[in-house]
């Protein structure tokens, strides 16, 4: 049993209650009612390991986020905000009222085309491909016939594409009278705002700022009389993205999708600042310039560790429930083969930024919900101590290889019979190793 008020910080990715793809343990344990204790059960113990004062980043659906807050709350966390991750892969699974009504009434739907899929661009991210009219997705091989009726509920359907996620901001009650005392005694309380900047490629110029009252609470928006500089990039925002071209077109000034400025390194997109914390950064033009960038997670970022685990077939999570046909069946060309089987692989290089945005140097991570080990990766990474916590022994054997593969050490895990959170199995246990 870890010990309390032991933990830095928490990020986690857990259950949504939808029974994503099937997955058992993504059932609603009977209800919103039910989940939700459940839910408040595990985060209370989590709440007892955590230092006062230190924060946690809890990925939650749009449909269900009430759900996973109202347990937080429940167990005792403050909500701080919400950090929003827009990205371009997701498709809905959306009943076609229209098609559902011509079955129904046994009308004839006329046949007009096939479905032309685009491809990737170089960067890994899908150009957008058409689906029944759909723009966006992934680059599928398949095709498949389209169809239009007369009814007149033609064009209707059930459900939006998905195309955001949420990570709820969290932080345990400070124990102290003030956040600086706080700090002091504990080492956490606040969110590194300089290791999280945007970088950016236009000129260092100067920047008003609130120059009256208390100026510890700073007033963004404000021009006063007060200068700053700011040359490590802009101030970091509740808003990430994928750089897809379909989420950089909802920007204003940006409507290619291509980003002028410094090209960015071949090695990867992260850079450094004065500070040494490194900082992810693209061109400056457009609006979407402003706010933190990271690709979808590539095969290469899900197997990278795997490489003597065999491959196999499955279905593909794309941020909302697997698209299927008129008879419910989950459509064959949305099955990927991989090392790494996890439906919701989280991309490294978003998982290190928010690992970074709330732990101290040196802190220790937890992740309840370690899944196939992206939080891990990440926080091993960027030179946190990490703790993860995993019922399937399936997906912690990929955990463990991949955690492994960045600190190139043979082990890392303890089985334990006792630990923080319902239902689960085996801890993992890492040592980072800082990034040069």
């Amino acid at each position: 049993m870890l010990e309390a008020e032991s933990i830095d910080a928490l990020v986690t990715d857990p259950p949504a209650g939808i029974a994503f793809m099937g997955k058992k343990w993504d059932g609603d344990k009977g209800g919103r009612k039910q989940w939700i204790a459940w839910m408040t059960g595990v985060m209370g113990e989590v709440y007892r390991v955590m230092k006062p004062g230190a924060h946690g980043l809890v990925w939650a659906l749009p449909r269900t986020s009430h759900w996973t807050a109202t347990a937080l709350e429940d167990a005792g966390f403050e909500i701080r905000d919400i950090c929003l991750h827009i990205f371009g892969t997701g498709f809905p699974k959306s009943h076609n009222v229209g098609k559902a009504i011509d079955q129904l009434r046994g009308n004839d739907r006329e046949k007009y085309g096939i479905s032309k899929d685009k491809k990737y661009s170089s960067s890994g991210v899908t150009t957008g491909a058409t689906l029944g009219g759909i723009s966006g997705g992934y680059n599928y091989k398949s095709k498949f016939e389209l169809t239009k009726g007369t009814s007149e509920w033609e064009g209707w359907g059930t459900a939006l594409k998905p195309a955001a996620e949420h990570w709820i901001l969290i932080r345990k009650p400070i124990s102290e009278k003030t956040i600086a005392a706080n700090v002091l005694k504990w080492g956490v309380g606040g969110i590194n705002i300089d290791g999280c900047r945007v970088a950016h490629d236009e000129p260092i110029r100067p920047m008003k700022a609130q120059a009256r009252g208390d100026k510890v609470y700073g007033q963004g928006g404000r021009h006063e009389s007060t200068t700053e500089l700011k040359p490590v990039g802009r101030w970091p925002a509740n808003i990430t993205h994928d750089g897809s071209e379909e989420v950089l077109e909802l920007f204003p000034q940006t409507t290619s999708g291509e980003w002028h400025g410094q090209p960015r390194p071949k090695s990867s997109n992260i850079n450094y600042a004065a500070s040494g914390a490194p900082i992810y950064w693209r061109g400056d033009s457009g609006s979407a310039a402003r706010f933190f960038y990271c690709a979808k997670s590539s095969k290469r970022d899900r197997d990278e560790g795997c490489e003597e685990l065999a491959e196999t077939t499955h279905q593909s999570g794309m941020g909302g429930a697997m698209p299927v046909d008129d008879n419910g069946k989950e459509r064959d060309r949305f099955k990927v083969t991989s090392r790494n089987n996890h439906p919701t692989v989280k991309a490294t290089a978003l998982m290190r930024w928010l690992c970074r945005l709330i732990t101290p140097p040196n802190g220790i991570i937890l992740d309840p919900f370690m899944g196939s080990g992206s939080t891990g990766k990440a926080a091993t990474l960027e030179g946190f101590n990490f703790i993860g916590i995993e019922q399937d022994t399936e997906y912690l054997a990929i955990a463990e290889k991949r955690i492994a593969h960045v600190v190139q050490q043979p082990s890392l895990f303890v089985p334990s019979n006792k630990t923080p959170g319902a239902a689960s199995d085996s801890i993992a246990k890492s040592k980072g190793s800082p990034t040069s």
